[in-house]
Protein backbone atom coordinates (compact mmCIF):
# COMPACT_ATOMS: atom_id res chain seq x y z
CA UNK A 1 0.00 0.00 0.00
CA UNK A 2 0.89 3.61 -0.91
CA UNK A 3 2.14 5.59 2.09
CA UNK A 4 -0.75 7.13 4.15
CA UNK A 5 0.92 10.95 4.42
CA UNK A 6 -0.35 14.66 5.14
CA UNK A 7 0.58 16.22 2.31
CA UNK A 8 -2.35 18.40 0.91
CA UNK A 9 -5.18 16.51 3.46
CA UNK A 10 -7.43 18.85 5.50
CA UNK A 11 -6.98 18.87 9.02
CA UNK A 12 -9.45 20.38 11.78
CA UNK A 13 -8.01 21.21 14.80
CA UNK A 14 -10.42 22.14 17.41
CA UNK A 15 -8.43 23.60 20.33
CA UNK A 16 -5.95 24.40 17.96
CA UNK A 17 -5.21 27.99 19.88
CA UNK A 18 -2.45 26.14 22.28
CA UNK A 19 -1.03 23.37 23.98
CA UNK A 20 -1.14 20.13 22.01
CA UNK A 21 -3.80 21.45 19.75
CA UNK A 22 -1.21 24.06 18.50
CA UNK A 23 1.78 22.07 18.23
CA UNK A 24 -0.10 19.44 16.22
CA UNK A 25 -1.65 22.56 13.82
CA UNK A 26 1.89 23.44 13.13
CA UNK A 27 3.57 19.78 12.79
CA UNK A 28 0.95 18.82 10.35
CA UNK A 29 1.16 22.51 8.51
CA UNK A 30 5.16 21.50 8.07
CA UNK A 31 4.13 17.84 6.84
CA UNK A 32 1.81 19.59 4.03
CA UNK A 33 -1.79 19.24 4.90
CA UNK A 34 -3.98 21.95 5.19
CA UNK A 35 -4.72 22.97 8.77
CA UNK A 36 -7.22 25.03 10.15
CA UNK A 37 -7.83 25.97 14.05
CA UNK A 38 -10.97 26.11 15.75
CA UNK A 39 -11.74 27.79 18.51
CA UNK A 40 -14.15 29.64 20.98
CA UNK A 41 -12.39 32.59 20.42
CA UNK A 42 -11.28 35.35 17.90
CA UNK A 43 -8.42 36.39 19.90
CA UNK A 44 -6.97 33.28 20.52
CA UNK A 45 -7.04 32.30 16.75
CA UNK A 46 -5.73 35.23 15.61
CA UNK A 47 -2.91 35.31 17.93
CA UNK A 48 -2.02 31.54 17.33
CA UNK A 49 -2.17 31.97 13.53
CA UNK A 50 0.51 34.98 14.22
CA UNK A 51 2.67 31.49 15.21
CA UNK A 52 1.80 29.08 12.61
CA UNK A 53 3.05 28.71 8.83
CA UNK A 54 1.30 30.55 6.74
CA UNK A 55 -1.76 29.19 4.81
CA UNK A 56 -3.51 27.99 8.12
CA UNK A 57 -6.47 29.03 8.52
CA UNK A 58 -8.93 30.16 11.84
CA UNK A 59 -12.82 29.18 12.63
CA UNK A 60 -14.85 30.18 15.19
CA UNK A 61 -16.27 26.93 17.19
CA UNK A 62 -17.51 26.15 20.59
CA UNK A 63 -17.12 22.74 22.11
CA UNK A 64 -20.08 23.17 24.26
CA UNK A 65 -22.62 24.27 21.39
CA UNK A 66 -23.44 20.78 19.87
CA UNK A 67 -25.72 22.82 17.32
CA UNK A 68 -23.10 24.86 16.71
CA UNK A 69 -20.32 22.31 16.31
CA UNK A 70 -22.65 20.35 13.55
CA UNK A 71 -23.26 23.39 11.44
CA UNK A 72 -19.63 24.19 11.49
CA UNK A 73 -18.77 21.15 9.81
CA UNK A 74 -21.16 21.52 7.50
CA UNK A 75 -19.79 24.44 6.56
CA UNK A 76 -16.42 23.42 6.67
CA UNK A 77 -17.52 20.19 3.58
CA UNK A 78 -15.48 17.73 3.22
CA UNK A 79 -11.99 16.63 5.30
CA UNK A 80 -9.60 14.33 6.16
CA UNK A 81 -8.77 14.21 9.82
CA UNK A 82 -10.09 15.69 12.62
CA UNK A 83 -8.45 16.68 15.84
CA UNK A 84 -9.88 17.45 19.44
CA UNK A 85 -7.79 18.33 21.62
CA UNK A 86 -10.42 21.81 23.65
CA UNK A 87 -9.93 21.71 27.14
CA UNK A 88 -10.04 24.80 30.21
CA UNK A 89 -7.70 24.51 33.02
CA UNK A 90 -8.70 22.19 35.53
CA UNK A 91 -8.25 23.36 39.43
CA UNK A 92 -6.22 20.89 41.12
CA UNK A 93 -9.33 19.99 43.47
CA UNK A 94 -12.57 18.61 41.67
CA UNK A 95 -14.74 18.92 45.01
CA UNK A 96 -18.34 19.83 43.63
CA UNK A 97 -20.64 17.53 41.30
CA UNK A 98 -20.86 20.70 39.93
CA UNK A 99 -17.26 20.99 39.03
CA UNK A 100 -17.26 17.61 38.31
CA UNK A 101 -19.91 18.30 35.35
CA UNK A 102 -18.01 20.78 34.15
CA UNK A 103 -15.06 18.61 33.73
CA UNK A 104 -16.71 16.66 31.12
CA UNK A 105 -18.58 19.07 29.72
CA UNK A 106 -15.70 19.87 26.91
CA UNK A 107 -13.49 17.07 27.53
CA UNK A 108 -16.16 14.49 26.73
CA UNK A 109 -19.38 15.39 25.61
CA UNK A 110 -17.36 18.51 23.80
CA UNK A 111 -15.32 15.55 21.67
CA UNK A 112 -18.11 13.37 21.56
CA UNK A 113 -20.67 15.55 19.52
CA UNK A 114 -17.35 16.99 17.35
CA UNK A 115 -16.52 13.32 16.15
CA UNK A 116 -20.83 12.58 15.22
CA UNK A 117 -20.61 16.12 13.59
CA UNK A 118 -17.44 15.86 11.53
CA UNK A 119 -18.00 11.98 10.98
CA UNK A 120 -20.56 12.70 7.77
CA UNK A 121 -17.92 14.37 5.86
CA UNK A 122 -14.55 13.33 6.23
CA UNK A 123 -12.96 11.12 3.11
CA UNK A 124 -12.34 7.57 3.02
CA UNK A 125 -8.87 7.02 4.86
CA UNK A 126 -9.75 9.52 7.42
CA UNK A 127 -9.54 9.87 10.81
CA UNK A 128 -10.81 10.71 13.84
CA UNK A 129 -8.38 11.63 16.92
CA UNK A 130 -9.50 12.21 20.48
CA UNK A 131 -7.52 13.52 23.34
CA UNK A 132 -7.83 11.92 26.97
CA UNK A 133 -5.19 11.69 29.99
CA UNK A 134 -3.78 9.06 32.08
CA UNK A 135 -5.22 10.29 34.90
CA UNK A 136 -8.16 7.14 33.85
CA UNK A 137 -5.35 4.59 34.39
CA UNK A 138 -3.59 6.43 37.03
CA UNK A 139 -5.79 8.94 39.01
CA UNK A 140 -4.61 11.38 41.63
CA UNK A 141 -6.34 12.42 44.71
CA UNK A 142 -8.76 15.04 44.20
CA UNK A 143 -8.78 13.94 40.70
CA UNK A 144 -11.51 11.28 40.42
CA UNK A 145 -13.79 13.14 38.21
CA UNK A 146 -11.02 13.30 35.89
CA UNK A 147 -9.57 9.97 35.73
CA UNK A 148 -13.94 9.37 35.35
CA UNK A 149 -14.26 11.37 31.69
CA UNK A 150 -10.77 9.74 30.70
CA UNK A 151 -11.87 6.33 31.20
CA UNK A 152 -15.17 7.65 29.97
CA UNK A 153 -13.37 8.96 26.30
CA UNK A 154 -11.20 5.80 26.19
CA UNK A 155 -14.40 3.59 25.81
CA UNK A 156 -16.45 5.69 23.51
CA UNK A 157 -13.58 6.05 21.00
CA UNK A 158 -13.66 2.01 20.74
CA UNK A 159 -17.66 2.26 20.36
CA UNK A 160 -16.90 5.24 17.60
CA UNK A 161 -14.25 2.87 16.22
CA UNK A 162 -16.27 0.66 15.62
CA UNK A 163 -19.45 2.49 14.61
CA UNK A 164 -17.45 4.84 12.20
CA UNK A 165 -15.79 2.49 10.45
CA UNK A 166 -13.93 2.75 8.02
CA UNK A 167 -13.25 5.71 9.52
CA UNK A 168 -10.55 5.49 11.91
CA UNK A 169 -11.12 6.56 15.53
CA UNK A 170 -7.88 6.80 18.05
CA UNK A 171 -7.31 9.07 21.18
CA UNK A 172 -4.01 10.40 22.56
CA UNK A 173 -3.77 9.90 26.24
CA UNK A 174 -0.96 12.12 27.52
CA UNK A 175 1.05 12.72 30.84
CA UNK A 176 2.23 15.69 32.32
CA UNK A 177 2.46 18.22 29.71
CA UNK A 178 3.92 22.05 29.75
CA UNK A 179 0.41 23.79 28.74
CA UNK A 180 -2.07 25.65 29.57
CA UNK A 181 -3.82 22.93 31.47
CA UNK A 182 -1.49 24.06 34.50
CA UNK A 183 -2.52 27.77 34.44
CA UNK A 184 -4.65 27.63 37.29
CA UNK A 185 -1.11 26.92 39.06
CA UNK A 186 0.94 30.06 40.23
CA UNK A 187 3.80 30.16 38.25
CA UNK A 188 6.50 29.40 40.73
CA UNK A 189 3.92 26.55 42.09
CA UNK A 190 3.78 25.46 38.54
CA UNK A 191 7.50 25.05 38.10
CA UNK A 192 7.63 23.53 40.94
CA UNK A 193 5.13 20.76 40.06
CA UNK A 194 6.87 20.01 37.18
CA UNK A 195 10.23 20.33 38.51
CA UNK A 196 8.89 17.18 40.82
CA UNK A 197 7.11 15.64 38.18
CA UNK A 198 10.19 15.45 36.28
CA UNK A 199 12.22 13.90 39.18
CA UNK A 200 9.89 10.71 39.10
CA UNK A 201 9.71 10.41 35.33
CA UNK A 202 12.31 7.87 33.45
CA UNK A 203 12.51 10.48 30.68
CA UNK A 204 13.72 12.70 33.14
CA UNK A 205 11.60 15.72 32.14
CA UNK A 206 7.83 16.26 31.35
CA UNK A 207 6.65 16.74 27.96
CA UNK A 208 6.47 19.61 25.67
CA UNK A 209 3.20 20.19 23.08
CA UNK A 210 5.70 19.09 20.19
CA UNK A 211 6.36 15.78 21.57
CA UNK A 212 2.76 15.01 21.89
CA UNK A 213 1.97 16.36 18.43
CA UNK A 214 4.27 13.51 16.77
CA UNK A 215 1.79 11.40 18.31
CA UNK A 216 -1.48 12.69 16.34
CA UNK A 217 0.26 12.88 13.13
CA UNK A 218 1.63 9.06 13.77
CA UNK A 219 -2.48 8.66 14.37
CA UNK A 220 -3.60 10.58 11.37
CA UNK A 221 -1.13 8.59 9.24
CA UNK A 222 -1.50 5.41 10.39
CA UNK A 223 -4.15 3.70 8.15
CA UNK A 224 -4.41 0.08 10.25
CA UNK A 225 -4.60 1.76 13.98
CA UNK A 226 -8.42 2.21 14.87
CA UNK A 227 -9.97 1.92 18.76
CA UNK A 228 -6.74 2.77 20.24
CA UNK A 229 -5.36 4.53 23.02
CA UNK A 230 -1.67 6.03 22.18
CA UNK A 231 0.09 6.78 25.24
CA UNK A 232 2.68 9.52 25.87
CA UNK A 233 3.53 9.79 29.28
CA UNK A 234 7.32 10.14 29.68
CA UNK A 235 6.84 6.66 31.19
CA UNK A 236 4.56 7.64 34.04
CA UNK A 237 2.59 4.30 34.03
CA UNK A 238 5.34 2.68 34.71
CA UNK A 239 7.30 4.55 37.41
Amino acid sequence: MAANTLDSKRVIVIGGTSGFGIATARAAALAGAKVTIGSRSQANIDKALADLPKGVEGIIVDAADEAGMANTFKRIGGLDHLVYTAGDALPMQIVTTEDARKAFEVRFWGAYAAAKAAFPFIHPGGSITLTTGIAGARPWKGWAAVGACAGALEAVVRGLALEMAPIRVNAVSAGVIRTALWNNMSEADRQAFYDQQAKSLPTGRIGEGEDVAQTYLYLMQSGFTTGQTVVIDGGALIA
